[in-house]
């Protein structure tokens, strides 16, 4: 923009001889100027950029003299004010009625003259008649109207500052004229434009006037663009700009009100001073001479010039070498001592792109949105700085207030719309993109990054704002705490876990990965780390968006319980908890393998936290199938509120799931009314806006099997049996597997036909043995236990309970009364009468409920992608874990342990 001034000043005061490209009409001078400037314009950006290459200190030489001739100008025009409130410059501007006229075609300002006696016509007459005759044909308003000289410059003492107080914008093609004369309108409306009238070449109005004006002043940051060059950057920089915003304000303030004083209105909005035959205004206002104006303009804007490409190439340099823009970085070369090079060829050609415009009522707009969006952004971070009291906020100027910069950043923001809001869209979507590239893949520096620690601020009032009351129920959605195991080099085992929380979450709420890791923090901190990052590299291949936690302990057991109670923060905690089956439990001798499991029951069930189970989480769908078909079975044995209802409505809503249509099953006795239990469940789906088909299915009753009998009995004969032997906790347990696997035989000797009625299934430990069918048999426990759901993918499907719970085989009845039992050794005698003990008839009609429960739902669901039911939960005696025998015989399970929020 500087340059292009410096061009127009050159051709159009300086040597008009120089143009190369000469209009031979007057509707082509404007093209053929911007030809002009765009030749001399490259030619003077190339001598620029060559002096700036040879080195910043001849800069620094030629900015003393380009200072001398700018302040010798600003000193003659206020010597020519005051000059002109005695003796006004003689600056004639011709008028027609109230049209200003221009000078380039006429000399003399009148009609008609009189020369030896004689009455003459003028050029001007000429102009608008068809001869020079007096007698000849005129235009309308030339006749009608009388021609009037008048002063363009009378002096500051003349009153024209209120007639030019107000604004008085025009639009494009409209003639400029004096309001104050008097005009005798014409029947002709439309005028030539070949009229030797002044007209205005576009439409003018504040805001556009304000994007023209603006990058005058933005010379106040020259002095922090080159903060590098400076000794003392911190003493410097604030004083150099106070002190240039207070010289610049103060002259510019005081010059536009001097003009306004001192000028005609028609002349101050004559754009290329056509009234006055091309002179200028300014130069004929100063004093002495106007050549003074002339030469401090042109060396102005050469000096700008030269502190434009000496300030931005360094402040482009000093970015690309910090690598904060990636591909930028081959501009922060430069030569041996330290001049910026490469950058300053970029910068050259940006202002090659400028030039090549040529128009600076085109330019001046572009540039002043990107100066304005470079002065919000610097009052931004001052003013997010101080508010968020940042550490390293330690700013060596003491008065200042954040609310100043937050003032300037929103005059800023203002005026960027306010100039032009397509613009000022353009400039703040580029500076987007550059944030958001820089975001993704710039480098991290050690003054960090202001955005964050609003983030921070921000979530800080968020949890606190979380903490102030307990979440509405119709705000509840699944927090989920997933539980991943890792392996010997820290690698998550079942990704597949991770891709059911994405298809189940879908980026909204919170969710968390825990992994634990057995040992000492102190000597596997490091194995923690690589855990971590690998958790975090799965989760974004998987696209799970949350957190991750590794917790060393010294077993895998407190570190479930640490994660389970102490994972989250403030109100974003979570409230649900899902892990994987424990695979291969049956054929482990380490009973940890079924007992971490039930003790994450109970501490769910504990802190009110929903418990989601996933048996061969392998064979779910990953992101990349798509279910064109298929159910999602929902057995609601346990009313838990609409629980289990909200979970196939969120895996509906992911690409895997969304063609998958859902049902509801629910359980009746011979006792209920089946058709009215239909009814008020259709009802509560509607209340509730889900879509699903609805079946009520009843549970008759029939004999007890052998089958089921024995099984019972098993059971209880082996809590006696290990009651009677007093063994030891370890050997209690391998006791336990021994009689479990010897009860099994037994059964499938003496019933072969049974087991043929059972599913088979595929054994949960990878590479090894297929186990033979057998009844699935659900957790007994005790009574009082809380109830939990189960959510299973497979048409062989888990056990449940219905209304009526199971219990524990050995209750609290009993082990009172063992307690005054003979604690002497056990005699053959006993043996024999444990094993001619009858079962327990409770637990043998809780047992068979729940393998006639079964076969209903391997029956019903058959065909289904996803079956959600519930899960009854662990016995509260922990002496009884023995007893509970976890979902025998199926494939891939789910089990959700639902707690209504």
């Amino acid at each position: 923009m500087y340059i292009l001034g410096t061009i127009e000043i050159l051709l159009t005061y300086i040597l008009p001889s120089m143009a190369i490209f000469k209009a031979e009409e007057a509707s082509e001078e404007t093209a053929a100027m911007l030809n002009n400037m765009r030749v001399y314009g490259t030619c003077v950006l190339t001598c620029m950029a060559l002096v700036v290459f040879v080195g910043v200190k001849y800069v620094n030489k030629f900015a003393l003299v380009f200072l001398a001739c700018v302040i010798l100008s600003i000193l003659s025009i206020y010597a020519g004010v005051i000059k002109s409130a005695i003796d006004p410059p003689n600056f004639p501007v011709c008028i027609l009625g109230n049209r200003t006229l221009s000078r380039h075609s006429f000399d003399v300002c009148a009609k008609v003259m009189t020369v030896a006696n004689e009455t003459v016509t003028t050029k001007l007459w000429q102009l608008f008649c068809t001869s020079s005759f007096v007698n000849a044909t005129c235009d309308e308003y030339f006749e009608n109207n009388n021609v009037t000289e008048l002063q363009g410059i009378p002096g500051v003492a003349s009153g024209l500052l209120m007639e030019n107080l107000w604004a008085n914008y025009l639009a494009k093609g409209v003639i400029v004229e004096h309001v104050g004369l008097p005009s005798v309108t014409s029947s002709v409306s439309t005028v030539s434009l070949d009229q030797p009238y002044v007209f205005t070449d576009m439409t003018s109005y504040f805001t556009l006037l304000v994007g023209i004006y603006f990058p005058s002043v933005t010379g106040i940051m020259a002095g922090s663009n080159r903060s590098g060059d400076l000794r003392d950057a911190q003493k410097s920089i604030p004083i150099g700009t106070i002190m240039a915003i207070a010289t610049t304000s103060a002259v510019y303030v005081s010059t536009i009100i001097l003009f306004g004083a001192c000028i005609e209105g028609v002349v101050l909005r004559d754009k290329f001073g056509e009234a006055v035959n091309g002179n200028l205004v300014i130069g004929t206002l100063s004093w002495p001479s106007p050549w003074v104006i002339v030469i401090g303009s042109f060396f102005s804007t050469c000096g700008a010039g030269l502190q434009s490409l000496t300030g931005a190439p360094r402040l482009l340099q000093a970015i690309s070498r910090d690598g904060i823009v990636p591909f930028l970085r081959v501009f922060g070369h430069g030569k041996a001592n330290g001049e910026p090079t490469w950058a300053l060829l970029l910068t050259a050609c940006i202002c090659e792109t400028g030039i090549l415009i040529a128009s600076l009522d085109e330019v001046a707009p572009i540039l002043s949105m990107f100066f304005l969006m470079c002065y919000m952004f610097v009052n931004l971070a001052c003013a997010l700085q101080t508010l968020l009291r940042t550490p390293n906020w330690r700013p060596r100027f003491k008065y200042y207030h954040w609310t100043m910069s937050f003032l300037g950043m929103s005059l800023c923001l203002s005026l960027m719309f306010i100039c032009s809001w397509y613009y000022a869209i353009v400039a703040m979507v580029i500076a987007g993109l550059i944030y958001k590239y820089i975001e993704f893949n710039g480098a991290e520096k050690e003054w960090g990054d202001g955005i964050r620690g609003l983030s921070l601020s921000a979530a800080r009032y968020a949890l606190l704002r979380l903490e102030e009351g307990p979440p509405h129920t119709k705000n509840w959605r699944p927090q989920l705490l997933v539980l991943v195991k890792v392996d010997e080099d820290q690698n998550v085992k079942h990704p597949q876990l991770l891709t059911f929380t994405c298809q189940l979450k879908a980026g909204k709420g919170l969710t968390i990965v825990g992994t634990v890791l057995e040992g000492s923090f102190l000597e596997n901190h490091t194995q923690a780390q690589r855990a971590e990052e690998s958790v975090k590299r799965l989760m974004e291949v998987e696209k799970v968006k949350g957190f991750c936690q590794a917790v060393v302990s010294s077993n895998l057991r407190d570190g479930m319980s640490h994660l389970i109670q102490s994972c989250g923060l403030g109100g974003m905690q979570h409230n649900t908890v899902l892990m994987g089956w424990p695979r291969a439990w049956r054929q482990s001798d380490d009973p940890r393998t079924w007992k971490n499991i039930i003790e994450v029951v109970r501490e769910t069930t504990a802190g009110r936290l929903a418990l989601l189970v996933a048996k061969n989480i392998t064979a779910f769908p990953s992101n990349q199938e798509r279910y064109s078909e298929g159910y999602i079975d929902v057995w609601w044995i346990v009313h838990d509120g609409g629980m289990l209802m909200l979970l196939p409505f969120l895996l509906r809503q992911h690409k895997v799931w969304r063609k998958c249509k859902m049902r509801i099953f629910t359980v009746a006795q011979l006792e209920d009314n089946s058709i009215q239990m239909k009814k008020d469940l259709t009802v509560f789906l509607y209340h509730l806006r889900i879509v699903a088909e609805v079946e009520v299915v009843e549970m008759h009753d029939s004999d007890i099997s052998a089958y089921t009998y024995e099984r019972t009995l098993m059971m209880e004969q082996r809590s006696q049996i290990l009651k009677e032997m007093h063994l030891t906790k370890n050997e209690r347990e391998r006791e336990i597997q021994s009689i479990t696997d010897e009860s099994r035989g037994s059964i499938r000797r003496k019933h072969p036909a049974k087991a043929k009625l059972r599913l088979s299934s595929q054994d949960e430990q990878e590479g090894g043995p297929v186990e033979k069918p057998e009844e699935e048999v659900q957790l007994i426990h005790d009574k009082t236990a809380s109830t939990q759901s189960i959510a299973s993918q497979s048409p062989a499907e888990e056990v449940s309970t219905p209304g009526e719970k199971v219990h524990m085989t050995w209750t609290k009845e009993k082990l009172a009364g063992d307690k005054n039992k003979n604690k002497g050794p056990v005699t053959p005698e006993e043996i024999r009468d444990l094993f001619s003990m009858k079962p327990n008839q409770s637990n043998v009609r809780r047992m068979h409920t729940a393998v006639k429960l079964n076969e209903v739902i391997v029956k019903k669901s058959q065909d289904a992608k996803l079956v959600l039911l519930n899960m009854p939960g662990p016995p509260k005696n922990r002496n009884g874990d023995e007893n509970c025998i976890l979902s025998q015989g199926t494939e891939t399970i789910m089990q959700y342990q639902g707690i209504l929020v």
